[in-house]
């Protein structure tokens, strides 16, 4: 779990080394927010995605099941600066199909970790596999990442797209085309 004494301590050390003044009144509570944050924002490192996925219930539809426009915020493990744009996620279900709130519920556990994009959405599609076993999974993130847009190259508004496919999205063209059609 969390130390947030630790978070404070490092926080207190960051402030001293940019040169700030850390008894100054609008810093003197700055440590405590800050490591009550790590609580909300790194919280997906405890949270397992199976508590969402193994709510399961019986479909007889094997269609595509697409949750689209999933707003996600999540922090990059090399700069610590957010980075939050949209998920999108398929997949096509053997009997079983998870409720779509649990789909949106799985994209936070990832997102609520320090991390790169393109694993986030390497996680989201093993978590499906492994948790509802169907036929095929898609994922597509597009975010916008602050290390690109305050620090670096300094280039608002340019957004980065991964995407990942397993079983028969991998094996059929159409059946990504699909996917992304209906997610444009």
């Amino acid at each position: 779990m969390m130390d947030h004494e630790k978070i404070k301590q490092g926080v207190r050390l960051m402030l001293e080394g940019i040169g700030e003044d850390i008894s100054r009144e609008g810093l003197l509570e700055t440590p405590d927010r800050i490591a009550r944050m790590c609580e909300q924002i790194y919280g997906g490192l405890y949270e397992d995605p199976a508590a969402h996925l193994n709510k399961q219930f019986q479909a007889v539809n094997n269609n595509i099941v697409i949750e689209k426009d999933i707003t996600f915020y999540s922090v990059c493990e090399h700069h610590l600066l957010p980075f939050y744009g949209k998920a999108h996620v398929a997949y096509i279900p053997d009997s079983r199909v998870a409720g779509l709130s649990k789909l949106a519920r799985t994209v936070e556990v990832f997102a609520r970790r320090p991390q790169i994009q393109e694993n986030m959405t390497a996680q989201i599609a093993d978590a499906l596999e492994k948790y509802l076993n169907p036929k095929g999974v898609m994922v597509m993130i597009e975010a916008e990442h602050m290390c690109m847009t305050m620090r670096g190259v300094q280039k608002p508004g340019s957004r980065t797209v991964t995407t990942i496919v397993r079983g028969v999205f991998a094996e059929d063209l159409s059946l990504q085309q699909t996917f992304l059609q209906m997610v444009k």
